[in-house]
């Protein structure tokens, strides 16, 4: 059956869904839902994702949606649809990022607003594979001493494993599980479910319509749902978890079957200069 809606693990999709300037209420309304009732968005602006280092030399950071809240907390979404190497430390390399960037010339305190990085992984951590929180959907994560207490409050990481949400429509209990059901099963959907009802998911089905789509957009939504297709291919016949010296192999395999250098860095962590090379 020919899809109605677009497939919103895909770049062109999640960015349409949650990164455009008329998405930001549905954006707003997903942070929300999984932010703590302290810390709740009323409006946001989108920033440049695209962040340099110090010198022209230093590695850059390249953001799926980067935006900023109007008392100044920053938020950095990534979607990411496989697996790679050090994926943790990337996520950290990135957070710097919008800490540094506080830094003020002349006189500061060094006091700073908090920084919220949130991943919407398409695959589990390999963490858990035998511990009781393989079930788990969401992970938030702070800086905590020896004690377990928290040592700074200002820095979150807030991981949704997408393969652990297992819930049905008729057991969506709070706004958090409306969204993950969204963005998990959007590309099935032949009909909004029943449980939609309110003006921000009807505004969500709406933009994420094919049928609204131009010529130009169902192009590129074409085509960055080819690269969706082929990295998942991939990733799921070569990707031989914990054999690191394979990487490289997996490397040639993406390149060969034309999914864009940045993408190939992303997932296996090499630099675009050693990919380029292969």
């Amino acid at each position: 059956m020919k899809a109605k809606y677009i497939n919103p693990f895909t770049d062109f999709g999640f960015k349409k869904i949650f990164g455009e300037e008329a998405s930001k209420p549905l954006l707003i309304d997903f942070l929300n839902a999984l932010l703590p009732q302290h810390s709740k968005i009323r409006d946001l602006s989108f920033k440049n994702t695209e962040q340099l280092g110090q010198t022209d030399t230093d590695r850059k950071a390249i953001y799926d949606i980067y935006c900023e809240a109007e008392n100044g907390e920053k938020f950095i979404v990534e979607l990411q649809k496989a697996k790679q190497n050090f994926f943790k430390e990337r996520t950290i390399y990135y957070s710097t990022f919008p800490i540094r960037e506080q830094a003020e010339k002349g006189d500061w305190n060094y006091s700073l607003k908090a920084v919220y990085c949130i991943g919407i992984l398409d695959f589990s951590f390999d963490d858990y594979e035998t511990e009781p929180e393989k079930s788990e959907v969401v992970h938030s994560v702070k800086l905590k001493n020896q004690n377990g207490k928290i040592f700074y409050d200002k820095l979150t990481y807030i991981y949704l494993e997408m393969p652990n949400f297992r819930k049905g429509e008729t057991e969506l209990s709070t706004r958090l599980d409306k969204w993950l059901y969204f963005i998990k099963h959007l590309e099935d959907f032949q009909t909004i479910p029943a449980i939609f009802t309110d003006d921000v998911f009807k505004q969500a089905f709406e933009k994420a319509e094919l049928a609204n789509l131009g010529q130009a957009e169902l192009d590129t939504y074409e085509n960055s749902l080819k690269v969706y297709r082929d990295l998942k291919n991939v990733i799921e016949t070569a990707f031989d978890e914990g054999k690191t010296e394979r990487t490289l192999e997996i490397a040639r395999s993406m390149k060969a079957n034309g999914i864009p250098i940045d993408l190939i860095s992303k997932t296996t962590g090499l630099s675009e200069d050693v990919i380029n090379q292969l």
